[in-house]
């Protein structure tokens, strides 16, 4: 009889993704100087990492419910990075190969957290 696998959290394309991004976004970020870091950076930086926190959240939590409520929420800072990408860009805080680099990353965790969300609702009964 084969051994039932479990999914673990490194398992999940959309918390790979946003771990690593998150943590090549604080490299960028701890380089800035000051004002930048206190006016962008961190409020950035707050939402870079509430991706990848709040998937890890929803994976630990016990109810299909509970976890597709912190899948939605971690799809929606994804978005609000966005806006903060486009802003470090056109300040000129971000290089344009920086911005190119996080912006593509930011691109595929959408479908890569609904593709979570729909395994979610398809794969738990309760």
């Amino acid at each position: 009889m084969q051994e039932k696998k479990f999914l673990k959290l490194n398992d999940i394309e959309a918390y790979r993704i946003s771990f690593a991004l998150s943590n090549s976004v604080w490299k960028i970020i701890s380089s800035w100087n000051n004002f930048e870091k206190d006016t962008i950076g961190k409020q950035y930086m707050r939402a870079i990492d509430s991706i990848s926190a709040n998937l890890a959240e929803g994976f630990g939590r016990y109810s299909k419910k509970d976890k597709i409520n912190f899948y939605r929420i971690a799809r929606a800072s994804g978005y609000e990075c966005f806006d903060w990408n486009e802003k470090a860009k056109v300040r000129g805080i971000l290089s344009q190969e920086q911005y190119q680099l996080i912006f593509q990353d930011l691109q595929k965790l959408p479908k890569a957290i609904n593709s979570l969300i729909k395994y979610t609702n398809d794969s738990l009964s309760f």
